[in-house]
């Protein structure tokens, strides 16, 4: 058995550190970090993947936090991936979240891990797709991912979660916020966080007047509940809501979804591929730095010049 052989199966078997090490090939982009992920794919689809949402400052991670204690009550395991900034210094992540969550650090059925963006839009690093794959062939019951919280692009978590929350908190121009971010549309359920604060009652009526002016919305109609994630408040109805909109993504839902998002994943793993392809080759035969120059002196364009490479490739 090879080196990656037994890595994989040391993440079957929930290691920890293999785990981590696995989400540290990836991140990096490594060679092996793609034989892994397709090693690892046919032991996934068994986790519920829980998105996460909301501007900065609502309360995302303490109401994460809380989930996390209640899951490990009623024996769940739970894997949490905190989406956060690019620092612009070293590249790596602002590791916000761990420290928030730090509790669960050391309980063997759970694991976080803090990811940098690497500036991904949608608040989703690239590689997350993956990590979570990587949580949910290890055994984890539950993954959590928790975006950056930067607007309008969060609406990217459709891609990954089965089930969105959206955690608003009065006094932070919910409303207003919540229509420029489209997280309208996305969120499944909406969480009023900090609900102890004064105008939560209105936010809540704000929030269900919107709902209700999408007429055209069919199927699941999104909850909305005031939580207190500080003292614990509103959880353990927040889980109940999770587990109907579970119960009722099994009645259809959740395939056809699943179809939607693998037909989009293909797509994008066939241009990466392609373009990985032509650009070796170009590099290869030295036509690359050409094209740069070219570029570099106005001679084309960029989009162009790639026009031009795709004609050339259709030819051939």
């Amino acid at each position: 058995m090879d080196q990656i052989e037994q890595l994989v199966q040391s993440v079957l078997q929930g290691n920890r550190r293999s785990i981590a090490k696995t989400i540290t090939l990836i991140e990096n982009n490594e060679p092996e970090a793609q034989k892994i992920v397709s090693m690892l794919y046919p032991e996934t689809g068994k986790t519920h993947v829980i998105g996460v949402t909301g501007p900065t400052g609502s309360g995302k991670s303490t109401l994460i936090e809380k989930l996390i204690r209640e899951l490990r009550k009623r024996g769940k395991t739970v894997g949490v991936v905190a989406v956060d900034p690019t620092s612009p210094f070293t590249g790596g992540a602002f590791l916000g979240d761990r420290v928030r969550m730090q509790e669960h650090s050391t309980d063997e059925g759970v694991f976080i891990r803090s990811m940098a963006n690497r500036n991904a839009p949608g608040g989703l690093a690239k590689a997350t797709k993956d990590v979570i794959r990587v949580l949910d062939a290890s055994g984890k019951d539950i993954v959590i991912v928790e975006t950056v919280g930067a607007g309008q692009s969060e609406v990217e978590i459709v891609k990954v979660a089965h089930t969105i929350i959206v955690v608003l908190a009065p006094g932070l121009g919910d409303d207003i916020q919540a229509i420029k971010a489209g997280i309208m549309e996305i969120g499944d359920i909406f969480a009023v966080n900090k609900a102890d604060r004064q105008n939560a009652n209105k936010a809540i009526s704000d929030i269900q007047a919107m709902l209700e002016m999408d007429t055209e919305k069919t199927g699941w109609k999104p909850s909305v509940l005031k939580t207190t994630a500080l003292t614990g408040e509103g959880i353990t109805e927040l889980l109940a809501i999770i587990e109907e909109h579970k119960e009722y993504l099994k009645m259809g839902a959740l395939e056809a979804n699943r179809k939607e998002n693998v037909e989009t994943e293909l797509a994008e793993a066939i241009k990466q591929k392609i373009a990985e392809s032509i650009i070796e080759d170009l590099k290869r035969k030295g036509e690359w730095e050409k094209l740069t120059q070219k570029i570099l002196t106005r001679e084309t364009d960029p989009y162009s010049a790639a026009d031009m490479l795709l004609k050339k490739a259709k030819r051939n």
